[in-house]
């Protein structure tokens, strides 16, 4: 993990944010900003544009955990979030909302370094999942068309499959396109033309 990393604390107690602070930068850190209330937290993240967003909330509320929802769905950074007291549901809401690490009566400076490098990795790792996840709906989608284009291909031209693709594919490569594009043309001139 990268000591230059930019770090946006978030904690409106000033104790507990100078013990992050002060572990944080024990453990090499030294890009540090602090801010001191959640209010306005996707404009001050876009603001100072941090790597990883630490939040101690002591006791998160319901409606502190929707607002984690919304930051970490638009902002897309890790995120570790220390608390006092917790349970079941509010573990299951800071998951749902995107936090990395959510720290359960764990606030302790020597502890800091690996709960971030957890974080970070954990964050990478469902990154990878979701970009991996979306690739694979994209070609789905991309597959449905290229078989409902060649099905319409195979009845108003009398091919049979494989020709359908042969033309399809050929076109495409004439055109320069990808064949997802060509299939998706096909299928809005099709509906048009119904």
């Amino acid at each position: 993990m990268k000591p230059d990393l930019k770090i946006l604390i978030v904690d409106a107690n000033p104790v507990r944010a100078a013990i992050i602070d002060e572990g944080l930068r024990e453990a090499g850190f030294t890009d540090l900003v602090r801010i001191g209330a959640t209010n306005g937290l996707v404009a001050a993240i876009e603001a100072h544009d941090p790597d990883v967003v630490v939040i101690d909330l002591e006791d998160p509320s319901r409606d502190a955990l929707a607002d984690m929802f919304l930051v970490s769905r638009h902002v897309k950074r890790p995120i570790t979030m220390f608390v006092d007291q917790s349970d079941t549901a509010s573990i299951e809401a800071a998951v749902e909302a995107g936090v990395s690490a959510y720290i359960v009566d764990g606030l302790k400076k020597e502890r800091l370094k690996p709960i971030l490098q957890t974080c970070i990795s954990r964050f990478n790792a469902f990154r990878r999942l979701r970009e991996e996840l979306d690739e694979a709906r994209s070609q789905l989608e991309e597959r449905k068309a290229i078989d409902r284009a060649k099905g319409i291909v195979m009845r108003l031209k009398g091919l049979g499959e494989d020709e359908a693709y042969a033309l399809m594919r050929r076109t495409a490569m004439n055109e320069k396109r990808k064949l997802a594009e060509i299939a998706r043309s096909i299928i809005t001139a099709a509906e048009v033309l119904k």
